[in-house]
Protein backbone atom coordinates (compact mmCIF):
# COMPACT_ATOMS: atom_id res chain seq x y z
CA UNK A 1 0.00 0.00 0.00
CA UNK A 2 1.38 3.61 -0.72
CA UNK A 3 0.63 6.38 1.50
CA UNK A 4 1.33 8.72 -1.43
CA UNK A 5 -1.27 10.40 -4.22
CA UNK A 6 -1.27 10.73 -7.63
CA UNK A 7 -0.82 14.86 -6.26
CA UNK A 8 2.05 13.83 -4.34
CA UNK A 9 3.80 11.62 -7.10
CA UNK A 10 3.92 14.11 -9.44
CA UNK A 11 5.65 16.91 -7.30
CA UNK A 12 7.97 14.10 -6.54
CA UNK A 13 8.58 13.39 -10.51
CA UNK A 14 8.44 17.64 -11.35
CA UNK A 15 11.36 18.06 -8.75
CA UNK A 16 13.28 14.87 -9.91
CA UNK A 17 14.74 17.23 -12.77
CA UNK A 18 17.68 19.53 -12.52
CA UNK A 19 15.98 22.01 -15.02
CA UNK A 20 12.77 21.98 -13.55
CA UNK A 21 14.31 22.50 -9.81
CA UNK A 22 16.16 25.67 -11.49
CA UNK A 23 13.13 26.89 -12.66
CA UNK A 24 11.81 26.96 -9.22
CA UNK A 25 14.82 28.31 -7.90
CA UNK A 26 14.72 31.41 -10.54
CA UNK A 27 11.27 31.80 -10.08
CA UNK A 28 11.86 31.89 -6.25
CA UNK A 29 14.30 34.34 -6.38
CA UNK A 30 13.00 36.43 -8.72
CA UNK A 31 9.72 36.31 -8.80
CA UNK A 32 7.12 35.96 -11.65
CA UNK A 33 8.76 35.67 -14.83
CA UNK A 34 7.67 35.50 -18.90
CA UNK A 35 8.81 32.57 -20.50
CA UNK A 36 11.59 34.26 -22.35
CA UNK A 37 13.22 35.50 -19.72
CA UNK A 38 13.15 31.53 -17.98
CA UNK A 39 14.35 30.40 -21.32
CA UNK A 40 17.52 32.74 -21.72
CA UNK A 41 18.99 31.03 -18.21
CA UNK A 42 18.89 27.36 -20.18
CA UNK A 43 20.87 26.42 -23.26
CA UNK A 44 17.63 24.55 -25.03
CA UNK A 45 14.90 25.82 -27.15
CA UNK A 46 12.02 27.11 -25.94
CA UNK A 47 9.99 24.16 -26.69
CA UNK A 48 11.74 22.09 -24.78
CA UNK A 49 11.57 24.53 -21.71
CA UNK A 50 7.44 24.85 -21.94
CA UNK A 51 7.41 21.07 -21.78
CA UNK A 52 9.29 21.50 -17.99
CA UNK A 53 7.09 24.27 -17.34
CA UNK A 54 4.13 21.91 -18.07
CA UNK A 55 5.35 19.07 -16.01
CA UNK A 56 5.51 22.08 -13.23
CA UNK A 57 2.06 23.64 -13.82
CA UNK A 58 0.63 19.80 -13.80
CA UNK A 59 2.25 19.20 -10.12
CA UNK A 60 1.01 22.46 -8.77
CA UNK A 61 4.19 23.99 -8.27
CA UNK A 62 3.89 26.82 -10.83
CA UNK A 63 0.75 28.70 -12.35
CA UNK A 64 0.60 30.75 -15.26
CA UNK A 65 -0.99 33.48 -16.82
CA UNK A 66 -1.57 35.30 -19.66
CA UNK A 67 -0.28 39.21 -20.39
CA UNK A 68 -0.82 40.05 -23.62
CA UNK A 69 1.13 37.64 -25.77
CA UNK A 70 3.24 36.51 -23.26
CA UNK A 71 2.61 33.85 -20.53
CA UNK A 72 4.08 35.06 -17.07
CA UNK A 73 4.87 32.04 -14.28
CA UNK A 74 4.74 32.15 -10.89
CA UNK A 75 5.90 29.60 -8.33
CA UNK A 76 3.13 27.86 -6.30
CA UNK A 77 5.20 26.66 -3.44
CA UNK A 78 1.81 25.13 -1.44
CA UNK A 79 2.83 21.62 -2.74
CA UNK A 80 6.46 21.99 -1.17
CA UNK A 81 4.87 22.30 1.77
CA UNK A 82 3.48 18.70 1.62
CA UNK A 83 7.10 17.60 0.40
CA UNK A 84 8.48 19.17 3.64
CA UNK A 85 5.69 17.75 5.32
CA UNK A 86 6.53 14.08 3.89
CA UNK A 87 9.95 14.90 4.66
CA UNK A 88 9.73 15.54 8.26
CA UNK A 89 10.02 12.33 9.51
CA UNK A 90 13.11 11.20 7.61
CA UNK A 91 14.65 14.53 8.81
CA UNK A 92 13.66 13.62 12.46
CA UNK A 93 15.32 10.10 11.98
CA UNK A 94 18.50 10.94 10.69
CA UNK A 95 18.51 13.67 13.52
CA UNK A 96 18.22 11.01 16.27
CA UNK A 97 20.58 8.48 14.37
CA UNK A 98 23.54 11.63 14.20
CA UNK A 99 22.67 12.34 17.94
CA UNK A 100 23.37 8.88 18.92
CA UNK A 101 26.39 8.66 16.92
CA UNK A 102 27.57 11.53 18.52
CA UNK A 103 26.62 9.67 22.20
CA UNK A 104 28.75 6.99 21.25
CA UNK A 105 31.69 9.23 20.40
CA UNK A 106 31.66 11.22 23.32
CA UNK A 107 31.87 8.01 25.31
CA UNK A 108 34.85 6.64 23.59
CA UNK A 109 38.15 7.16 25.26
CA UNK A 110 40.29 9.40 23.80
CA UNK A 111 43.27 8.14 21.65
CA UNK A 112 46.41 8.66 23.90
CA UNK A 113 49.13 8.90 22.23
Amino acid sequence: MTTTGVAEDRVFAALANGTRREVLRLLRERGPQPVQSLADHFDMRRPSLSEHLKVLREAGLVSEERAGRQRIYRLEAAPLADVQDWLHPYERFWRERFKGLGDLLDRLPEDET
